[in-house]
């Protein structure tokens, strides 16, 4: 199929739609495509109320895994299903069954997870005396948190089902750690040299488990004391939230950009 711009949008409307006008912009003038309030025959999905009633059309980013990605429930649950390597983690009903999982399990610390947050927002260590925290969705998710001497967390982006762009994020020299490495909280991106192949193939099954690889996401990884590396969640673009592109690194934000563009007109191409 010959690649037609009029029948490609990115698709950015409702009353969401302010939070990704920017990336909608950098999307639109990369892909060379119109944004638009309306679906069309390709689309680029980053908002649009409606969506579960209301989408006509094909998404470049399938709509279940940018659930999957936004839910850390559906992704733990995922990753269990396709056995992705991941830090020792439990879907928990009731609070009750957290306060005699984590004593039971004193051989790891362990850390409750906001289920939809994003930044590491509502994250916290949880012990023994910990209280229930109010207005928690269920089910609760308890993942063994791993305490790293510097704290930082790996990347990897992929996009047409192709890894790239080895990136650790870190807290500056001289500033306070948080335990939680995100960039909202401080935490800045910088090149790491070439991924190890074990990070490649977990980021890999990380993907394909929350059906992600052939489109665009993203994998944030640790990598443990023992050398083994495991796959903490993975990020996309659209609908709730959208792959952070501050990355002050100029030469991956237009290969980032780049690449899903390539992707996405093979993808358009090939429908």
């Amino acid at each position: 199929m010959k690649f037609d711009p009029d029948d490609c949008c990115v698709l950015n409307g409702g009353d969401g739609a302010w939070a990704f006008a920017s990336l909608a912009e950098q999307l639109s003038s990369t892909l060379g495509i119109p944004i638009s309030e309306r679906a069309q025959g390709f689309n680029y999905v980053l908002h649009l109320d409606s969506i579960e009633t209301d989408f006509a059309g094909e998404s470049f980013i399938p709509l279940s895994a940018i659930r999957t990605a936004a839910d850390k429930r559906q992704t733990a649950a995922a990753f269990a299903r396709h056995s992705v390597p991941t830090p020792r983690t439990r879907l928990l009903e009731s609070f009750d069954e957290v306060t005699r999982f984590v004593p039971a399990n004193p051989q790891s610390e362990w850390c409750l997870k906001y289920p939809t947050g994003c930044g590491a927002n509502g994250h916290r260590l949880i012990g023994t005396d910990s209280g229930e925290p109010p207005n928690w969705p269920r089910p609760f998710v308890v993942q063994e948190f791993i305490r790293l001497e510097r704290p930082e967390v790996y990347r990897l982006y992929g996009a047409g089902g192709e890894l790239f762009g080895w990136v650790a994020r870190r807290f500056p020299e001289g500033t306070h750690p948080s335990p939680w490495v995100a960039h909202a909280r401080g935490a800045r991106y910088e090149l790491a040299g070439d991924a190890p192949q074990q990070a490649i193939d977990v980021a890999t099954a990380a993907l394909q488990a929350a059906g992600l690889l052939a489109s665009f996401g993203c994998v944030d990884l640790l990598k443990r004391s023992s050398g083994e590396w495991v796959a903490l969640e993975v990020g996309t673009d659209g609908i709730y939230n959208h792959v952070d592109r501050d990355l002050n690194i100029p030469s991956l934000e237009r290969d980032l950009l780049d690449r899903i563009a390539d992707a996405f007109r093979r993808w358009v191409r090939e429908g």
